[in-house]
């Protein structure tokens, strides 16, 4: 009888050169994902800033306001109606001119004047609200050569000054949250680069073993970058996922409007924020694999 066979030996898994989990990780992807969860607030921030800026501007170069100056011969309302019905002759250019009511123009002045008797005593113009056509709008010309062919005494407000005001605060709103979203970029590479620091002097004894194995700096720079790269996408994921659920609640509850009307909201603001894991994992990898390079090449 043939001898029995030897039995086949254990094949077992190669261990990793880094171990795949270290006590540290959880704060370090605490720290990530928070930093990663404000710079997506921010960046649907910087979208709502812009919806509310388009708004705005759409409100505002759609419509016109007309002071009507009554003369002595006739009363504020009297005027006010001949001018809308001046206004709303222009065709195309104007698809709606309306008297706005005494009680809506001294609503706008109560602010600064205040209510009650004050208003009484006080020769409050009347206001002509101006629908313009929005493919082919009334130029201020037009409409000031129509009030004067009526022989209505107004000066018209296109808004324009307002306009220059709301595009302004718009731009700098989505400017704002940007340079605070690339800041907060910066700082989730700096953590990253301080926790490759410190993992290469913690295993600094087994980058000696890897370097008189032969290994070159990118093996082991490329080491730290896939665990970096990996638990930096981890937090991303976390932190993109609270911003969704806080955006989606803001948005359900707000609804259009959000919380607030200065930064609507809307569904199609969710989807930016899948990325952000992607950018996590890149900043984190491109930091981890510059330190450890850096780092590296000082130790030669």
């Amino acid at each position: 009888m043939s001898p029995a066979a030897a039995p086949a030996p254990l094949k077992r898994k190669p261990a990793p050169l880094l171990p795949p989990e270290d006590a540290r990780d959880g704060a370090l992807v605490f720290v990530v994902a928070v930093l990663c969860f404000i710079a997506c607030l921010a960046t649907v921030a910087a979208l709502g800033a812009n919806r509310a800026a388009n708004g705005w501007r759409t409100q505002l170069t759609g419509s016109a306001t007309v002071i009507v100056r009554p003369s002595a011969t006739e009363t504020a309302d009297a005027a006010a109606e001949r001018a809308a019905e001046a206004l709303s002759a222009i065709r195309p250019g104007v698809t709606e001119a309306a008297v706005l009511e005494k009680e809506k123009a001294e609503a706008l002045l109560a602010p600064w004047l205040g209510s009650g008797d004050v208003l009484e005593d006080l020769p409050v113009p009347r206001l002509v609200s101006v629908d313009l056509d929005p493919k082919a709008p009334a130029s201020v010309s037009t409409m000031d050569k129509a009030l004067k062919a009526a022989g209505v005494d107004a000066t018209i407000d296109d808004h324009s000054l307002w306009l220059k005001d709301v595009l302004r605060a718009g731009l700098l709103a989505q400017i704002a949250a940007f340079i605070a979203a690339g800041l907060i970029t910066a700082a989730a590479a700096a953590v990253i680069a301080f926790a490759t620091r410190a993992g290469l002097a913690a295993r600094r004894d087994l980058v000696n073993v890897l370097h008189f194995a032969g290994a070159e700096d990118r093996f082991i720079a490329g080491l730290f970058q896939v665990r970096f790269a990996r638990m930096a996408a981890l937090a991303g994921l976390l932190g993109a996922g609270a911003a969704a659920m806080i955006a989606a609640a803001a948005r359900l509850f707000g609804g259009g409007a959000g919380l607030t009307p200065v930064l609507p909201l809307a569904w199609s603001d969710l989807l930016v924020l899948p990325i952000c894991p992607i950018i996590a994992g890149l900043v984190a990898a491109a930091a981890a694999r510059f330190t450890a390079m850096a780092l590296l090449k000082e130790t030669v």
